[in-house]
């Protein structure tokens, strides 16, 4: 038994300290992966079961103001990012079908390797997404897709920032920080009593495009020779893509596809119709 631990501990200490990339080793939550998955875990908890208790027999929270601040807090970050990713790396000599990170201590990558755990740390801030639901008693919209975005989102960033600071998968990052600056910018426009529903439609259209086309970079780089950039990430996000676009898919086809059937009476007429008020939902 002791053998079997000190073998474990072995094994955690090689991939944490050695196989993980020492730039970001210092940055903040990134010393080990236990605050990173606590913070996670609090968070499934608290939205889960924490929140909804402490809410139970509370009226709902106004937080008109607090969601104005965030909404625009998140596109001023968002755009910062965005920014960077195609000044420091896109727009520059980076290609799409296969990318190596480069490990050097120059100027450039550690600039990306910063940029890199500022869009961790912008998946930490999007958690607030659904605090403020629980908050407002907004339960519903708590759906397993939410969760199960924001939670791997969380994740899988740090592990980014662990052990593949730059490279390949900052395209992911920059695309998404794309998608939040409209989806962001719309949540403003509606905290501010600009209401445009038909909006809501092409933001999720716009991000079950952002899955497609990072599923074609991975199965590219899959396709690729080796080029520096490990393969067996697209092992990861291929699947994990398509998994996003079934589900992102289901709900768009539930909220925008799917038409109410009218409600039939027990004469085989419909309730609507019968009071001449029969329309499409």
């Amino acid at each position: 038994m002791a053998t079997l631990i000190r073998r474990i501990y072995h094994g955690y200490r090689y991939i944490n300290d050695e196989l993980s990339d020492p730039r970001t080793q210092d940055y903040f939550l990134m010393s080990s992966p236990w605050a990173c998955l606590g913070l996670v875990g609090f968070y499934l908890y608290f939205v889960q079961e924490l929140g909804p208790n402490i809410m139970a027999k509370r009226k709902p929270f106004k937080l008109d103001k607090v969601m104005q601040i965030y909404n625009a807090l998140q596109i001023i970050i968002c755009s910062f990012v965005f920014y960077k990713a195609l000044a420091l790396a896109w727009l520059k000599d980076y290609k799409f079908n296969c990318q190596p990170v480069d490990y050097s201590y120059e100027p450039l990558p550690l600039e990306i390797t910063r940029v890199v755990w500022i869009y961790f740390m912008l998946k930490i801030f999007d958690l607030l997404d659904t605090v403020f639901f629980v908050l407002r008693k907004k339960q519903n919209q708590v759906s397993f897709l939410h969760v199960y975005h924001h939670a791997g989102m969380t994740i899988g960033t740090w592990a980014a920032t662990k052990f593949l600071a730059g490279g390949h998968l900052t395209f992911l990052g920059t695309i998404n920080c794309f998608v939040h600056i409209i989806m962001y910018s719309y949540y403003f426009a509606t905290s501010m009593g600009i209401s445009r529903p038909w909006w809501k439609k092409y933001i999720t259209q716009l991000q079950l495009t952002q899955f497609f086309i990072i599923l074609v970079q991975y199965i590219m780089l899959a396709a690729s020779d080796d080029c520096g950039f490990p393969k067996w990430v697209s092992a990861v996000l291929i699947p994990q893509n398509l998994f996003m676009m079934v589900l992102f898919s289901d709900f768009y086809y539930k909220t925008y596809i799917k038409k109410r059937a009218p409600k039939v009476s027990q004469n085989g007429v419909s309730s609507e119709a019968s009071n001449g008020k029969l329309k499409s939902q």
